[in-house]
């Protein structure tokens, strides 16, 4: 009996090892993805377009809310401490000061908007471009809002709108629609089966 208890015990703890193992993986690749998505600008007009919404939205569908949550999270805690991993931060990165300022607010929205987005991917909202569109629309305006409420606390609604959010609605059309074939390209693909165990 007590052989059996201390394989019960054994097996436990190499699951749970296995599961930390790949959540510190995901939150590794994940922030490098979302660094590089932050810093990669894209020419458009009216403004250059970043990939880093797309990719918050897409780790949330495809790790699903709770670890799509953790990842992006993770990521802004990294720039909280001062790891350059936000778009144009300094080398030394920012910190709490980037935070506070205007972008603060869209900071906040990614994590919302992964968790969101991974809730809906879990109930079937990934499986067509068309549904996983719909779930990078309402990430997208998650993020948008998030952002443009913070902005406007600092500097009314109205230049809020002017600079937090009209300028960024043609590419973000482009890239909810990038996402939708994105998210269901990767659902084919041996990466969702192996993120499929949340």
């Amino acid at each position: 009996m007590s052989s059996i208890r201390n394989d019960v015990a054994s097996a436990a703890r190499s699951h749970w090892s296995i599961r930390a193992a790949g959540v510190l993986a995901a939150v590794v690749i994940g922030s490098v993805l979302l660094a590089a998505s932050a810093r990669t600008q894209i020419p458009f007009w009216p403004v250059p377009m970043t990939m880093q919404t797309l990719a918050v939205i897409v780790i949330g569908m495809t790790l699903g809310a709770r670890l799509g949550f953790v990842v992006v999270t993770a990521y802004v805690l990294e720039g909280l401490m001062g790891l350059p991993v936000f778009a144009n931060t300094p080398e030394r990165g920012a910190g709490l000061a980037y935070f506070m300022g205007p972008t603060g607010g869209y900071l906040v929205g990614f994590c919302i908007a992964a968790y969101v987005s991974g809730w809906l991917a879990e109930r079937g909202f990934g499986g067509s471009v068309l549904r996983a569109g719909f779930v990078n629309l309402v990430g997208t305006l998650i993020i948008l809002a998030c952002g443009s409420a913070w902005l406007a606390h600092l500097i009314g609604f109205g230049k809020a709108y002017a600079l937090g959010i009209s300028p960024f609605l043609l590419s973000s059309l482009v890239k909810i629609a990038l996402g939708g074939v994105l998210v269901v390209m990767i659902g084919r693909t041996p990466l969702k089966r192996l993120t499929s165990d949340r």
